[in-house]
């Protein structure tokens, strides 16, 4: 099988395509033929090692200090089931599927994945019929930080709610869950995503480069920082007196139980992950080095259908 592997950081061309050994599902396993997966920040910043202050020594303790222990990147896929495990009970041979890698020797740049059908980390369910497999395989890794960070702000409906960064791949799809709930939006973003947000159901618009949202006066019942480019201190500012403030750069624990919740939501029409670009597997460098940019809109996703 192919897979996209990276033996030293550094910019996009460390990536290379190479042939590795299709994997035999154990008892216990489902075997994904990978039809899509994604580039997202943490693949790239994984790619260069490029982390802030201490943060770097850290991670290269945690990944590999001087080469990377996972040679294989990619947070999240769409596939079709290929076989199954006998042991295997909830998934079967043809079935559509979306997840993550997590706890896999590999990450998702690779066209095949034996996955345990039970594992303590890392998600799999099955794919919305609504959506495509570019989409699906978007889902997983935004749609659940989103989930995880509103319900933990307690979201009800009517309350008023400001997106940081309402035009990435986190912030796209809070925003979706949000007026899913029922929630009256303000999309923080550059003015020439203004379209995009008001697509996807923005009430109001502020531009970051113009204005800055915490001297606005309007109060928020949440303020959730989609791009960790924030902070509590300037959001108290308009946050009302129980406001909660909420930060991807905070600690996030998305269970299976919030795929789930995604997976219904997209099947009641509710959301769908935004795609900006789609690129063919044999240009993953270029994928790279445009999410290196730091304009992204949405979600770039990793076409790898057969």
């Amino acid at each position: 099988m192919k897979v996209v592997s990276y033996h030293q950081y550094g910019p996009p061309e460390v990536l290379k395509i190479e042939d590795r050994p299709k994997p035999i599902p154990k008892d216990n396993e489902v075997l994904v033929r990978v039809y899509a997966t994604t580039v997202t920040s943490g693949d790239t910043r994984l790619r260069s090692s490029n982390f802030p202050g201490i943060a770097w020594l850290i991670v290269r303790l945690v990944y590999g200090l001087f080469t990377p222990k996972k040679k294989v990147l990619g947070h999240e896929f769409a596939g079709v089931v290929e076989a199954v495990g006998k042991e295997v009970r909830k998934f079967a041979p043809g079935d559509e599927v979306l997840g993550t890698p997590t706890g896999l020797e590999t990450g998702s740049y690779a066209e095949y994945l034996s996955i345990p059908e039970n594992r303590s980390k890392g998600v799999l369910g099955l794919k919305p019929k609504s959506l495509d497999f570019n989409e699906a395989a978007a889902l997983p890794v935004g749609g659940m930080t989103a989930l995880y960070l509103l319900q933990k702000a307690a979201i009800q409906k009517g309350q008023k709610v400001l997106i940081y960064g309402a035009s990435g791949s986190v912030g796209s799809i809070a925003l979706q869950i949000a007026k899913a709930k029922g929630a009256i939006v303000t999309a923080v973003c550059s003015s020439t995503n203004f379209e995009m947000v008001q697509s996807l159901g923005a009430d109001e618009l502020i531009d970051y480069k113009s204005q800055d949202y915490s001297m606005l006066g309007t109060q928020y019942d949440i303020v959730l920082d989609a791009v960790g480019k924030s902070s509590k201190t300037k959001a108290k500012k308009i946050l009302k007196k129980e406001g909660q403030f909420v930060s991807v750069a905070g600690i996030t624990k998305p269970k299976q139980e919030h795929l789930d919740a995604l997976c219904r939501l997209a099947k009641e029409g509710k959301i769908k992950p935004y795609l900006s670009k789609v690129y063919p597997l044999n240009q993953i460098v270029a994928a790279h080095e445009y999410v290196d940019l730091g304009h992204k809109k949405g979600n770039i996703a990793i076409d790898m259908k057969p």
